[in-house]
């Protein structure tokens, strides 16, 4: 577990530059507002699916990073699986730190 970008995800989401929610996420992603999703590795298959092929349709990177607690730890919200991140520059960075993972 990477401590870095959790701290990074919990300043992002205190900022309110992130997303909850399957149907947000989706319409976010749609409207290119989202810069980067984050699925958490136990998200049902259908979600994970649905997520990911919408973020292949419309060229948003997506991540998949620790378990539901884990991600929902960082934020302080119960039970997330995905989290969308919608300024750039938090993106980036979290690319970074994940691809240093």
């Amino acid at each position: 577990m990477n401590s870095k970008y959790l701290n990074l995800l919990g300043l992002a989401f205190r900022a309110g530059k992130c997303s909850l929610g399957e149907e947000v996420i989706v319409k976010d992603i749609q409207r290119q507002h989202a810069k980067l999703v984050l699925i958490a590795s136990d998200t049902g298959q259908r979600t994970r699916k649905k997520l990911l092929d919408k973020c292949k349709t419309y060229n948003i990177p997506a991540i998949i990073v620790d378990d539901r607690d884990t991600l929902s730890h960082a934020i302080g919200k119960s039970q997330r699986v995905a989290i969308a991140i919608l300024d750039k520059g938090f993106a980036s960075k979290l690319e970074t730190l994940l691809s240093d993972k």
